[in-house]
């Protein structure tokens, strides 16, 4: 039985790591790419892009609290709350 949850926690551990790289590159575009999209004058596509990026992260934020993962699911919480504070500059 040990060995069975030793593999568990492997897995989660790795599936939340991918997760958070992931969703750090994909913040990280959005971030560079906020102050272009929004002198372009395609603001609104620019929420879409981050309210996106909340869905998948808030999502994945609840996996990790019902996985007992705090560390990534307080990391997801501090990439919500960056996300957040990103889309309340976007005007519509």
């Amino acid at each position: 039985m040990s060995d069975q949850r030793s593999d568990e926690s492997r897995e989660s551990f790795t599936y939340f790591a991918n997760e958070y790289a992931q969703a750090l590159q994909a913040f990280k575009a959005i971030e560079d790419q906020s102050t272009t999209l929004l002198l372009l004058g395609v603001g609104e596509d620019l929420r879409t892009f981050i309210d996106q990026f909340l869905e998948i992260a808030v999502r994945t934020r609840a996996l990790a609290i019902e996985k007992d993962e705090p560390n990534f699911a307080e990391w997801f919480g501090e990439l919500i709350e960056k996300a957040e504070a990103l889309r309340g500059t976007v005007t519509r």
